[in-house]
């Protein structure tokens, strides 16, 4: 291969870049992009800091007393399904990964026999009551920073609701 050869070829390569450029430029110049309006689209599961995430706006709207009142111990029943590979729900059932959850409502917090709690859980005192465990379903990280409670959290309100009439049941 002689050196005009390598110099078509090296120019070849160096016309491609440009046009390239020359494209890339040319956009730029015909299309003027502006920044997109944070107001434009709202999407969903994205908090902004200091605004109320859309489930603690649910909470405030809504008391858990006033949802109690139509929940469904069925719907709660099938909702804690979800909760059955790591607690059990039936009279002196066995701790698993989670503490038993017979007989949690109004009982003191992190006092389930046998269970060794996280030390955010054991220092919370208090007691399971409806607020307090509407709080903790709706996001346990949040609820009591430092659990070792892996669980999401329920976003619905409605699920909560039916989640604890059932835990209510279970005396």
């Amino acid at each position: 291969m002689d050196s005009f050869e390598l110099n078509k070829i090296f120019g070849a390569v160096l016309f491609t870049l440009l046009v390239y450029l020359g494209v890339q430029n040319l956009g730029d110049i015909l299309f003027h992009a502006e920044p997109a309006n944070p107001q434009a689209y709202v999407v969903e599961g994205v908090e902004e800091e200091g605004a109320p995430s859309v489930a603690e706006a649910a909470v405030v709207e809504v008391s858990i007393l006033e949802l109690l009142q139509t929940a469904s111990i069925e719907k709660g029943a099938k909702t804690a399904k979800k909760c059955l590979s790591c607690h059990s729900f039936e009279s002196g059932g066995a701790n698993k990964i989670g503490p038993a959850l017979y007989g949690v409502v109004d009982r003191p917090v992190a006092k389930a026999a046998g269970f060794k709690y996280s030390g955010t859980l054991a220092g919370m005192g208090g007691n399971w009551d409806y607020q307090a465990l509407n709080g903790f379903l709706l996001n346990p990280k949040k609820y009591a920073v430092g659990t070792s409670m892996s669980f999401a959290g329920l976003r619905k309100a409605s699920d909560r609701a039916n989640i604890i009439a059932y835990l209510d049941s279970l005396k």
